[in-house]
């Protein structure tokens, strides 16, 4: 059996039997206890009552969050010409064509956030497989595929988050870093769940949002009161 460090057991005592608490006990709880030699992202957990096996209940969408992220996004974008200007003018980490495409196949993945022209399309589609499974696909759902180039490139770098529901049913982002402000990390996590709240499916049956949790990088997570989460506390 692994032995278990002095800081994880002093989180865990911490953490022990404290559940349902507050937006506000459940930020202090995990600032305080992100002990790591580095700055520690916070992450939030959404259980949802949806299966995303079926169409009409798939979750996704995108927020700015309005204390950002902390977290240096790269952005690379396909598109050609006065687009492929604007991206670079706009701050874009990679802009290319096909040679980026190439690259891709070759395994070589820089990057946060993909973003498109639609006219790149065709060739962007030959990289389903390879984006897809990590969530870096542009879709015009959430903004990545547009003729804005500017205005996609500049949300990204910017502190706008995408979402995506897992096959498990549960939505997960960093929403902050453990030295932010606790003011700002909740205002990012009321943030964060209204935007979810909002992307409610369909087809969803039953109760929504099950289950919300926070936790650092590298410690437990703790279980925040639904009705506090959604700002009806």
């Amino acid at each position: 059996m692994a032995k278990i460090g002095k800081r994880t057991r002093a989180a865990r005592e911490a953490f022990g039997g404290r559940e349902n608490l507050s937006v506000a006990e459940a930020v202090k709880l995990v600032k305080e206890n992100a002990s790591a030699k580095f700055d520690e992202t916070v992450e939030i957990a959404l259980n949802l009552g949806v299966d995303p096996r079926h169409a009409d209940q798939m979750v996704r969408g995108k927020v700015s969050l309005p204390g950002g992220t902390g977290k240096d996004v790269r952005v690379a974008v396909f598109a050609r010409g006065d687009k492929a200007d604007e991206a670079k003018a706009a701050g874009a980490d990679i802009v290319g064509a096909e040679d980026l495409m190439e690259t891709i196949l070759g395994g070589t993945i820089e990057f946060d956030r993909c973003i498109a022209t639609p006219d790149m399309m065709p060739v962007v589609g030959r990289l389903g497989k390879v984006l897809g499974p990590r969530n870096l696909m542009p879709n015009p759902k959430v903004g990545t595929v547009t003729m804005d180039v500017k205005g996609a490139v500049e949300a990204a770098k910017g502190g706008e988050v995408q979402f995506k529901v897992e096959k498990a049913g549960i939505v997960h982002a960093g929403i902050g870093k453990a030295s932010f402000d606790a003011g700002k990390l909740e205002q990012n996590i009321l943030a964060f769940v209204d935007a979810v709240q909002k992307a409610k499916p369909a087809g969803a049956k039953g109760t929504y949002l099950r289950k919300v949790s926070l936790s650092s990088s590298m410690g437990p997570g703790v279980s925040i009161d639904v009705t506090s989460a959604t700002g009806n506390a």
